[in-house]
């Protein structure tokens, strides 16, 4: 697990690939896996919990955080992975991404409020369009 968050935070969209079990049902978007892994900046990860994985087994599941800013926003990525061992390399093989609600850190700005950037327009005329 931790060199898949490796190899996202440095890009190595290749590892990433060829670490996952290709069967139809996990096989990855090169294009979004890659603009994921270079328009983030990776902050850290946190293994919360890992069933099996030993030497001796051949699947294990892995319980992790991967916190990141993307677009000047900080995200939370929560999985529960599941790995197996295919010819002694461990294969990423699918896994269940748990929803993160997301908290504000200051009030919402309205439409019709002055813009935070200290243009003095309104918020809507300003940095709300788009």
């Amino acid at each position: 697990m931790r060199s898949r968050y490796t190899a996202y935070a440095t890009h190595a969209i290749d590892y990433i690939i060829d670490t996952c079990v290709s069967d139809g049902k996990t096989d990855i978007d090169r294009r979004e896996t890659q603009a994921w892994s270079e328009q983030s900046t990776w902050l850290g990860l946190k293994i919360s919990a890992v069933e099996k994985g030993g030497s001796d087994d051949t699947e294990g599941t892995v319980e992790f955080e991967a916190s990141y800013e993307r677009k000047g926003l900080k995200d939370l990525h929560r999985e529960r992975a599941h790995f197996k061992r295919y010819d002694g390399r461990w294969m990423y093989e699918d896994g269940s991404v748990a929803p993160v609600t997301v908290v504000r850190s200051g009030p919402k700005v309205g439409r019709n409020d002055p813009c935070p950037c200290g243009s003095g327009k309104k918020y809507k005329l300003c940095h709300g369009r788009g």
